[in-house]
């Protein structure tokens, strides 16, 4: 049985570890998730100018999505990260992974002051996420375009259980160019995965340029409607239409849901916004101090 309760995540970092122990099932929050967005995205720029290098753009693009699935969607305890009644949330766009660490870290999963230690010799929290070493991640992650096999499998892991968690992966548009992701959306299709969720992150942008200009994968709406998908398009930022989506892709019966949202690199942060630059660039001390006023 999921316990439904309300948890509250208070501004006091000391108080989430207790807060989790307390509760589990639904994480979620009393709180204006618009400000807990806000939050995020202080801690993503943070972590990633104290480091020195990370992937600011990807990371503040996907943190509607992610605040959405941990305080409304997810089923999960994060004093017990192995915990088998979970939903599996697979971060594909593993280069994000400093706005999972911000979440996970609110959750209680490990204190806030760890954030600091991104990508750190012996930190838990490397560049791409490592399942091995960090708490809450279900995927190590580097290589672009696997995530969404990695879901189909626990989907049918989860069939095959007859588990009533749910599989939530969160790709980027660019791994759409990968020909792998496109092997698993057709299996996904074929096996009838109802209990998978997929999530485009689609801000337009990667490594190296505008999605249009290097391999442009739109329609992508059509394109995982013809591979049998039932498709759902949304403003990523807008966190009802998010919530909604989400929900209305947990009725769907007998094919697995993919969730289009449009989204801006570097949301939040008006010099990062549809900037190239800073799909894996760190900002400096001023931009630093220029972002958090931004995000105040």
């Amino acid at each position: 049985m999921y316990n439904d309760g309300i948890v509250n995540v208070s501004n006091n970092p000391e108080n989430k570890t207790s807060v989790a122990k307390a509760n589990a099932g639904v994480f979620s929050s009393s709180e204006d998730l618009s400000i807990v967005c806000k939050r995020l995205r202080r801690d993503i720029v943070t972590m990633i100018a104290k480091a020195g290098s990370g992937h600011p753009g990807g990371s503040l693009s996907a943190v509607e999505i992610v605040v959405t699935l941990y305080w409304k969607v997810l089923h999960h305890k994060p004093v017990d990260p192995a915990w088998p009644g979970r939903d599996r949330f697979i971060l594909s766009k593993g280069h994000a992974a400093p706005v999972l660490y911000a979440a996970l870290a609110e959750c209680g999963y490990f204190p806030k002051a760890e954030l600091d230690t991104l990508r750190k010799i012996d930190s838990r929290l490397q560049g791409h996420a490592d399942r091995t070493a960090t708490p809450g991640v279900e995927m190590s992650s580097g290589s672009l375009g696997q995530g969404l096999s990695f879901a189909v499998g626990s989907a049918l892991a989860g069939r095959l259980d007859k588990a009533p968690w749910r599989v939530y992966a969160l790709l980027s548009d660019g791994e759409c160019d990968e020909g792998q992701t496109w092997e698993a959306a057709m299996s996904a299709s074929m096996f009838k995965l109802d209990n998978l969720t997929a999530i485009v992150d689609n801000n337009g942008i990667q490594l190296s340029g505008f999605n249009k200009d290097i391999m442009n994968v739109d329609p992508l709406t059509k394109k995982f409607d013809s591979f049998g998908w039932h498709v759902i398009e949304i403003d990523g930022h807008d966190l009802k239409q998010v919530l909604n989506a989400i929900n209305q892709a947990k009725t769907i019966k007998g094919k697995p849901a993919a969730i289009i949202a449009h989204t801006v690199k570097g949301k939040g942060v008006s010099f990062m916004e549809n900037n190239v630059d800073f799909h894996g660039k760190a900002p400096n001390a001023e931009q630093l101090e220029q972002a958090l006023k931004e995000l105040a």
